[in-house]
């Protein structure tokens, strides 16, 4: 595993990610923002609309033979055709958390094959998973994804997917964030 990296993502008027759309199929939204940024490690943070953070981890429900396919086919973030991004920070239910992890697993892949339904839009859609529940956020994970333009009804499909799951069921807040690269 690598050394954990704290991330905070700031909305507002400056960064390199233009915000595209703001929509909240769960729950309150954030406030509208013109741009974001996503910075890595520790530094001081910037004045926004609104700020997000958390820390990258370890692969809490991914079992071996799953994180060996996903780093097969897994492109890494910041790739110059992906020009389209979504920030979709998520919080879930103490219903979900009042599961012990074995329980919460079995309903990630067994039931709703979240690993799985990931791996089939890889390398297209690159993805980070980014926790912040322990640190007092309003989020319990913040997941962040880059595309290409040509790749974002594919990354449409695999929202669509994923939210028909019975995980989702379990989602008491999440927002969607759309994104462009300039």
């Amino acid at each position: 595993m690598a050394t954990p990296l704290p991330v905070t993502i700031t909305a507002g008027a400056e960064g390199p990610w233009r915000i595209t759309g703001i929509t909240a199929p769960v729950g309150a939204s954030l406030l509208p923002a013109a741009r974001l940024v996503v910075e890595d490690g520790a530094r001081l943070a910037r004045d926004g609309a609104w700020r997000l953070r958390g820390i990258t981890s370890n692969l809490r429900y991914t079992a071996e033979a799953e994180r060996a396919a996903l780093a097969g086919v897994q492109q890494g973030l910041g790739r110059a055709g992906a020009t389209r991004a979504a920030l979709i920070p998520i919080r879930k239910s103490e219903a979900w958390w009042d599961m012990a992890q074995d329980a919460r697993r079995d309903i990630i892949e067994e039931q709703s094959r979240h690993i799985a339904i990931g791996l089939e839009y890889l390398p297209a859609v690159a993805r980070r998973l980014i926790h912040c529940r322990d640190l007092g956020e309003p989020f319990d994970f913040l997941t962040w994804f880059e595309f290409a333009p040509e790749d974002e009804a594919r990354f449409d499909a695999l929202l669509g997917r994923l939210r028909a799951t019975v995980e989702w069921r379990y989602v008491t807040r999440e927002v969607e964030v759309r994104l462009a690269r300039d």
